[in-house]
């Protein structure tokens, strides 16, 4: 699993959790109280004593995603499916990231389809791996590209196509603090990206129509 980005030359390498020196709940939990200090607050008043624990407790659940196998989920795969062959949708996956240049959320919805080769997996497995890779900081284009090539990996099908929605909150409550603005990124893989005509039925399926 990655986590951490490290330069070399032009690429990147990212380093696993257990690569990592990872400090202990108490070295986070002060760092909690020196970021409560720096704001301007005193982390000793009563309304922010406990506050430290809650904050590293909530980071566990948060940032769940690096202590979790995304291909564990797809590796059961159903091949008695009647011969089906036709394109597997699953539509409005809501999730909850956060970038990783600000630790401010981004939340949206998730839409995969893909075209199975030798069989199905479990529709609530979709969205698992969706949850698993978004529980990391993240950029919207990483967290996509990591999703299909999940998939792609796992099930090996003919065509994959990934679309990712979300408001991100660095821009809506800092910076330029423009609100409702979505940033929409997606991933073809296969006869996706072959046939204009497949992204074109995606797109139209993600919108509610149908072909």
């Amino acid at each position: 699993m990655d986590a951490v980005l490290k330069q070399v030359g032009k690429k990147f390498e990212r380093k696993a959790p257990d690569q990592l020196k990872r400090p202990s709940r108490e070295e986070a939990e002060a760092a909690v109280r020196t970021l409560i200090a720096w704001t301007g607050d005193d982390p000793e008043r009563e309304g922010l004593q406990d506050t430290p624990r809650r904050v590293v407790k909530a980071f566990e659940q948060l940032y769940s995603g690096y202590f979790e196998d995304p291909f564990s989920h797809l590796e059961r795969v159903f091949e008695d499916v009647g011969g089906y062959h036709d394109i597997v949708m699953v539509r409005g996956i809501p999730f909850n990231s956060f970038c990783e240049h600000h630790m401010l959320p981004f939340i949206g919805q998730a839409h995969i389809a893909y075209y199975p080769a030798d069989g199905v997996v479990g529709l609530s497995k979709l969205a698992r791996v969706v949850d698993i890779f978004a529980k990391r900081l993240q950029t919207q284009e990483h967290l996509t590209s990591q999703i299909a090539s999940a998939i792609d990996d796992t099930l090996a099908p003919r065509g994959i196509a990934v679309m990712l929605e979300a408001e991100h909150q660095c821009m809506t409550m800092r910076g330029v603090q423009k609100q409702g603005v979505s940033t929409i990124t997606t991933q073809f893989t296969g006869i996706f990206q072959d046939e204009p005509a497949e992204q074109a039925k995606f797109m139209s399926l993600v919108r509610g129509g149908s072909r």
